[in-house]
């Protein structure tokens, strides 16, 4: 039986059953077919992304003894939190890269940034060694072009890492296996923003120790976890995004395509600013309204969907007025609410869950 690596994805590479990962016709090959077509025509044969065992990667993580580098999607950031990390990674030293910078506006100062960072690990209880901000977009990273981010995580990795080897974690699409071929030479690991892409731990080696690449960890209360592989160049950004702003009086629904429906209620002099993929559409209608229009139009004019309207989940909460609101529907973005609102209720499938938090930006 071969013990053979692929190159891209980390699994053992095998040639007797081409239904299952590891698959090459030839087993001179240096990646698996499933990484052949991913790579060159985006084509995810067999979709991996509830298919990793979360539990287990972390479990193999602490058992290591190695400096953990927490890659986390700033983009996609409450959904990239592991609360309660500390406890499944007992005694290790984390340093937490921060990737996607550049997708966010460049009005939002590193400064407020790094606050915004620092608080809500505070909240959620989690301790990190350092944190390093890209200031790049990890999906485009290339060390020729992005010589200051990847400097700094090199430094990072050199300071925390006192003669240890070096695993690099983080969610299903944070960018781990972009950043290593940034900081990497020669390495050319597989990477989309196909979910479950990285199939198992994958060895590099350093100057000194070894680098480990490892499995996207899953929250199955993503939206990302959920929808087709062949809408997700729809719901994620891969440019900066471009802020999408609302003035509303009264009592006012926004609905993003038929994944999430926004209802203010009781709006006096409100912005609203929704952060999503530009390729998502966002309708704005009046409240009353709003569930005539849901359903009406469900999976026509408000579409992609996720499951049956029927099914959605109710999010709310209460009177906003001393503060900027982020209402962040996990996987998918965020609306920033601001002025005075008497409540606010957030429809999202079955399987997703919101996040209502102090504002970014």
């Amino acid at each position: 039986m071969s013990n053979k690596i692929c190159k891209g994805c980390g699994v053992v590479l095998q040639s007797s059953d081409a239904a299952a990962i590891g698959y090459t016709p030839k087993m001179e090959a240096d990646y698996c077919q499933r990484c052949f077509r991913i790579r060159h025509y985006d084509d995810v044969v067999i979709s991996m992304k509830q298919g990793i065992d979360s539990d287990a990667v972390l479990q193999k993580i602490n058992a290591m003894d190695a400096l953990v580098v927490w890659v986390v999607d700033l983009f996609d950031f409450e959904s990239n939190l592991l609360p309660g990390i500390n406890r499944h990674l007992l005694g290790k030293d984390i340093l937490m890269v921060a990737t996607k910078r550049d997708l966010l506006p460049a009005t939002l100062g590193n400064e407020k940034l790094s606050q915004f960072l620092l608080r809500r690990l505070k909240e959620e209880g989690i301790l990190v060694q350092g944190i390093v901000v890209c200031g790049d977009l990890a999906a485009h990273a290339r060390r020729e072009d992005n010589k200051a981010s990847v400097d700094e995580v090199c430094a990072a990795i050199a300071h925390y890492r006192k003669g240890r080897d070096v695993v690099v974690m983080g969610m299903a699409n944070a960018g781990k296996s972009t950043l290593l071929n940034a900081i990497c030479d020669g390495v050319d690991l597989t990477t989309s923003r196909h979910p479950g892409t990285t199939l198992d731990f994958n060895s590099i080696a350093m100057e000194g120790y070894q680098l480990y690449d490892t499995p996207g960890l899953t929250r199955m209360d993503s939206l990302l976890t959920h929808v087709d592989d062949g809408l997700l160049k729809t719901v994620i950004p891969l440019k900066p995004l471009k802020a999408r702003g609302y003035q509303l009086k009264g009592n006012q629904t926004l609905s993003l395509g038929g994944l999430v429906r926004l209802d203010l209620i009781g709006c006096e002099q409100v912005s609203c600013v929704a952060y999503f993929s530009e390729r998502l559409p966002l309708h704005r209608s009046k409240q009353e309204k709003a569930d005539v229009l849901w359903a009406q139009h469900y999976d026509e004019i408000l579409t992609p969907v996720i499951g049956e309207r029927e099914h959605m989940k109710k999010f709310s909460y209460g009177h906003v007025q001393e503060h900027k609101l982020d209402v962040v529907i996990h996987g998918l973005g965020w609306f920033c609410i601001r002025g005075d609102v008497a409540s606010v209720d957030v429809y999202v499938a079955q399987q997703g869950n919101v996040t209502f938090r102090k504002a970014m930006i």
